[in-house]
């Protein structure tokens, strides 16, 4: 049976110099690798108690989403600021260079409600560190946050110290 990492493909030196970048489109475009995604990423959830699982603009979406609708969970989107209609929350974090804003609906989580966040990555971990607090805000529980694949290296999962975090698959380095 293939492992995950056998459907990531390396690209050396994208977008930089010096970096591996880990191309997920070609576990997308590989049915038997979007199957076991999906598959690898929902077991670290069986025997745990939620009510919703929320996912980061875009590639969140697109892991998120089929495991809220297998596990019958509804979906919240976590998105860049400006793209949601109607009333919103938002909050601001920092990227290597800048900074971005992510926001949800201000009636997304409902307070006291358990929360999974789903994304593709954690690199230095500020997308999901910002959402989470949108949900807190909300009075909403984190109680695990699920990753396709982690950098190690690059001090995400310390950031989310306090937090269950866990990844499929990790690399070392950029």
């Amino acid at each position: 049976m293939k492992d995950i990492k056998d459907y990531i493909r390396t690209i050396p030196n994208y977008p930089k110099e010096g970096v591996m970048f880990r191309d997920i489109t070609t576990v997308l475009n590989n049915a038997d690798g979007l199957k076991l995604a999906i598959d690898e990423m929902t077991k670290f959830l069986d025997g745990l108690d939620f009510d919703v699982i929320a996912g980061a603009e875009s590639r969140g979406f697109i892991f998120g989403m089929p495991i809220a609708y297998n596990l019958h969970k509804p979906f919240v989107l976590v998105r860049k600021k400006g793209k949601l209609p109607g009333e919103t929350i938002s909050q601001a974090y920092d990227l290597e260079y800048g900074s971005a804003e992510v926001e949800i609906h201000k009636d997304a989580i409902k307070p006291g409600q358990k929360v999974v966040m789903i994304d593709d990555l954690i690199a230095t971990g500020g997308t999901v560190e910002a959402a989470i607090k949108l949900f807190e805000r909300l009075g909403g529980e984190v109680v695990k946050v699920v990753f396709l694949m982690e950098l190690t290296d690059l001090g995400g999962r310390e950031r989310l110290k306090g937090y269950d975090v866990a990844s499929v698959v990790q690399y070392e380095g950029e």
